[in-house]
């Protein structure tokens, strides 16, 4: 293997020790009281290697972008906006592994329990949401203006909102598949 796998293998490895440690850390703590000190010290690795993983304790919860399901949306075949999207959606949770996807249910419950989380997820929002909507456009042939392309996107994050607030709140619903079965539902309603 080259140098570069190796070295993308040891990055991950040490990010997803800082976000195990953290959520063990703010599981336990809270997270108001959890420094990003304490998360460095429990990670094992310095506080200036936090910091390039993390610029601040509030990235660790919040999302600026969503890869999987940019990725996902890139990949699907033109169509109508909510079968597309429902169809980046699901690209998105079948490329995650089942610890991926509880490191997501993770952050949820803190991001939508922390009010400046729920804030700062907020702020956030319009980046992701523009990024998804030049897809979308590209997919459907909508112009990025084009209101029935606003309306797919507001109804279908909208619901996927929803369902992830519902997950964070119980842990043994299978969020992907009830993101599934409610975008199906959607789908067989705008489409």
């Amino acid at each position: 293997m080259s140098n570069g796998g190796l070295r993308e293998r040891k990055k991950a490895r040490t990010r997803e020790a800082i976000l195990r440690e953290a959520f063990r850390l703010f599981r336990e703590r809270g997270y108001n009281a959890t420094t990003t000190e304490q998360i460095a010290e429990a990670a094992e690795v310095s506080p200036a290697t936090f910091f390039r993983y993390f610029p601040t304790k509030e990235h660790l919860v919040t999302l600026d972008r969503f890869p999987p399901l940019i990725e996902g949306l890139a990949a699907q075949p033109p169509g109508a906006p909510v079968t597309v999207l429902r169809g980046a959606f699901r690209t998105a949770f079948a490329s995650l592994t089942a610890e991926e996807i509880a490191a997501g249910h993770a952050r949820e419950v803190f991001a939508t329990t922390v009010p400046e989380l729920v804030a700062a997820n907020l702020r956030k929002a319009s980046g992701l949401m523009g990024e998804i909507a030049e897809l979308l456009a590209d997919r459907t042939g909508y112009g990025r203006d084009d209101p029935r392309l606003r309306n797919a996107m507001g109804a279908v994050l909208g619901i996927v909102a929803l369902v992830w607030v519902e997950w964070a709140h119980d842990a043994a619903m299978d969020g992907p598949a009830e993101i599934d079965r409610a975008l199906e539902q959607l789908e067989a309603g705008l489409n």
